[in-house]
């Protein structure tokens, strides 16, 4: 309890220098929230093309603007003034609703964000957060977990096949990765004592918990991929099965907002990490009381934080190829959510041998590490599964059958043959047929 105590009269602080926010700095703070989004996306992309194409040996952007850095404003700037489609098919509210619903959540997450300590603002004192909340981790993930609703009434609404198919794919991928993602959360709220996002930045004094909960960080980083239907788990998407995807009947400023929506989610996981993981604002090494850990500076370091996350989206998207969808979800059900379970449980049990004054940490440490080699040694004694020898289907190593070395062709189909036979008997039925010359000998009857 003495962590917890020794951080509230910080967060009271907060909570009233947020409380006594004048009218015209809450716009301010706003404002900078909503843009923060659609900037980062425009640099995003550039960034992303320009990676992208060096990691495979060719040019990216370079035609507009300085270096090619403007071509993302030219194509926002473009793709309003488009051509509008909209398939004769298509349930016209929900079509022109789904895009609203994944762009808005996507926009106003980062309220809940920290992004430095507290600051003068034109001589006003407060702190760089619009809103410092109990729950402000719940708020975040319901912001990110609502535009699903966009992309499947989008795959709904569009009145085909493919979108129809992304929609749901899209539903269940977020469904299995919110779930892994909360569990990642809760052992750092177990050592945290709260689910405010600037109390769990300021309960990382002391370490951060990307090596304190490793395997936490490990499941949050590869969920938050799942999460935004980023490669290599873009399935909603995956343009060699569904074309586009949910928004493969979008165009024009619709197809935007669920570019933009994409981006600000990427934007979004990638701040919570930062604050959950990383420390948030604070510079690694140096107490809270350091000059680099006040006035504005700790906003640079909380952005170069978010900016080596982002860059590994980017990393993945040129490195990896995308996941078969039942590969994918087999990741999420039976490797994240169980391992995630197990780890709670580590987790709880730790802490209540910690409380209770039985156990030291380096006696615990050295018993996780003996239990762990246990289970490794049991692994390699357990014996190998035995293949049988009899006749089988050779499979590839995705586990689908390939047609046998011994494969012989027939020279017709059984439908072919089956039409052989009708053809057999119906000559058989046939009536015979009389000669006119015996027909001309019969004479009169």
């Amino acid at each position: 309890m003495t962590p917890l105590l020794s951080q509230m009269p910080d967060a009271a602080e907060r909570a009233a220098l947020l409380a006594d926010d004048p009218l015209w700095l809450i716009l301010i703070k706003t404002v900078v929230i909503l843009l923060i989004g659609p900037i980062l996306t425009i640099f995003l992309i550039v960034w992303e093309r320009k990676a992208v194409g060096r990691m495979q040996n060719r040019p990216g952007p370079n035609r507009v603007g300085p270096g090619g850095y403007l071509q993302s404003l030219a194509d926002a700037i473009k793709l309003p003034f488009k051509e509008q489609i909209i398939p004769d098919t298509a349930d016209r509210k929900v079509y022109f609703l789904a895009p609203v619903i994944s762009a808005v959540p996507a926009l106003i997450a980062l309220a809940a964000i920290p992004f430095g300590p507290v600051v003068s603002i034109f001589g006003e004192r407060t702190t760089l957060q619009l809103v410092d909340l109990p729950v402000g981790v719940l708020v975040i993930l319901a912001c990110s977990s609502i535009g699903v609703y966009g992309l499947v009434l989008a795959g709904w609404s569009s009145g085909s096949p493919y979108p129809l198919l992304g929609g749901l794919r899209s539903a269940a991928q977020v469904i299995s990765y919110e779930i892994a993602m909360g569990l990642s959360i809760v052992g750092v709220i177990l050592y945290a004592g709260s689910m405010s996002t600037s109390q769990i930045v300021e309960s990382q004094q002391t370490g951060w918990y990307f090596y304190l909960l490793l395997p936490s960080f490990v499941i949050y980083l590869i969920s938050m991929v799942g999460e935004t239907n980023r490669a290599p788990f873009d399935l909603p998407e995956a343009e060699s099965e569904l074309v586009g995807g949910f928004h493969t009947e979008y165009s024009s400023m619709k197809f935007a907002m669920f570019f933009l929506a994409e981006y600000v989610n990427m934007v979004i996981v990638s701040a919570f990490a930062t604050t959950l993981f990383l420390g948030g604002w604070k510079f690694p090494f140096v107490g809270a009381e350091h000059a680099l850990n006040q006035g504005w500076l700790p906003l640079l370091w909380f952005t170069a934080k978010l900016f080596i996350l982002l860059f590994g989206f980017i990393w993945l998207r040129g490195t990896l190829p995308r996941l078969r969808y039942d590969q994918f979800m087999r990741l999420g059900w039976k490797v994240l959510v169980p391992v995630n379970l197990v780890w709670i449980v580590v987790i709880v049990s730790v802490r209540a041998i910690k409380n209770s004054g039985g156990l030291s940490t380096p006696q615990i440490l050295i018993g996780g590490g003996a239990l762990i080699l246990v289970v490794v040694i049991l692994s390699l004694l357990l014996p190998d599964r035995k293949v049988p020898d009899d006749d089988y289907v050779p499979v590839t190593g995705g586990g689908f059958p390939v047609p046998p070395l011994d494969l012989q062709v027939p020279d017709k189909t059984p439908r072919q043959k089956a039409l052989e036979k009708a053809e057999a008997r119906a000559a058989k039925r046939k009536p015979a047929t009389v000669s006119s010359g015996r027909e001309a000998g019969d004479g009169d009857v």
